[in-house]
């Protein structure tokens, strides 16, 4: 019995031995299950950030290139820019050009309206001497633009082509000084300007010949009350029976 009990008390040493050597290696086991957990971690975590800094890396590339494509476009407007910039200088520089060539023919051409209205038939002079005037003021203003000057001019030159092949009747006054008197006036485009009394007793046709006025036999009374009537909407056109210029043919050799 003594002999079991020794047998024990010395295996008993050897079992504490053992627990204590088991429990340092579940010690050491969890130790290192923890080392290797935190290291898998470590490890997605640089897994994570090197995921992130490589789509960071593909992003600032992919600005990169919007950027240097950017800048070559603004590069090439750049220049686009300033070969229109040149083009339209050359255009500015060619248009002053004209504009100084342009003001002495308007001005011829103000010369040459204001000598026609001279030598034309004298009708309506006061409207269309105060229309040159007006050009020639306009001539010498300076904030009137040529190409305004130069539209002006024109459309005085289109009112009087436009008389040349008009029928208008008017009251007016003929004559200067106590010779004055107010009579109705029938033009006949550039061709002839007539008149005629209000009482319709006197009739006259303008001479260009002679630079005067000539009397008209009153069997032409009827022609020129119709005449007017015409150039007033008040009677559909006719024939009119009234005195034109003698018109004569020249053979060039």
């Amino acid at each position: 019995m003594k002999s079991v009990w020794l047998t024990v008390l010395l295996l008993l040493p050897l079992s504490l031995q053992a627990e204590q050597l088991l429990e340092q290696a579940q010690q050491q086991s969890e130790a290192l299950t923890s080392e290797a957990v935190a290291a898998q971690q470590r490890i997605d975590l640089l897994d994570d950030a090197t995921r992130a800094a490589l789509t960071e890396y593909r992003q600032a590339s992919t600005q990169a290139e919007a950027l240097t494509e950017y800048s070559e476009r603004m590069q090439q407007l750049v220049q686009t820019q300033a070969a229109e910039i040149a083009s339209l200088q050359q255009q500015i520089d060619s248009v002053a050009d004209t504009q100084r060539e342009m003001v002495p023919l308007i001005r011829r051409m103000i010369e040459s309206l204001d000598a026609f209205v001279a030598l034309d038939l004298p009708f309506l002079l006061e409207e269309r001497e105060e229309r040159i005037a007006r050009l020639q003021a306009l001539l010498v203003e300076p904030e009137v633009s040529v190409a305004e000057l130069y539209r002006r001019v024109l459309e005085a030159y289109q009112i009087e082509s436009d008389y040349g092949r008009t029928l208008e009747a008017w009251r007016g006054p003929l004559g200067e000084g106590e010779q004055q008197r107010v009579v109705e006036f029938l033009r006949v485009g550039r061709l002839m300007l007539f008149y005629q009394s209000l009482d319709g007793q006197q009739q006259g046709y303008w001479d260009t010949a002679q630079g005067q006025w000539q009397v008209l036999p009153s069997s032409y009374r009827r022609a020129l009350d119709q005449g007017m009537a015409i150039a007033r909407n008040e009677q559909t056109p006719q024939l009119l029976r009234l005195p034109m210029p003698v018109v004569s043919a020249e053979v060039t050799p």
